[in-house]
């Protein structure tokens, strides 16, 4: 059965363990400066831009984005910033 948490936010396309790709450095960059919100992404996760990694735990910010928190990379990560391996 579903847990309730389900309900009250979407589905995030990455479950944990999941491995994931970071986006290009210039997507990040841009993501950085326009992203007006809540978890910006910090300059030193600019770094990890085009990086592989696993998603160590899935969470949601208050009016349902999901976040994600990667496996040895620091930072909170928007679900846009990350896509499936190529």
């Amino acid at each position: 059965m579903p847990s309730e948490e389900r309900f009250l936010y979407p589905e995030g396309k990455f479950l944990k363990g999941t491995k994931v790709c970071i986006a290009n450095r210039a997507f990040l960059e841009h993501f950085a400066t326009t992203w007006k919100y809540h978890h910006k992404l910090q300059p030193e996760q600019i770094a990890y831009a085009d990086r592989m990694a696993d998603v160590e735990k899935v969470g949601y910010y208050h009016g349902g984005d999901v976040l994600y928190w990667l496996v040895d990379i620091p930072g909170v990560w928007h679900e846009s910033c990350l896509c499936p391996p190529k």
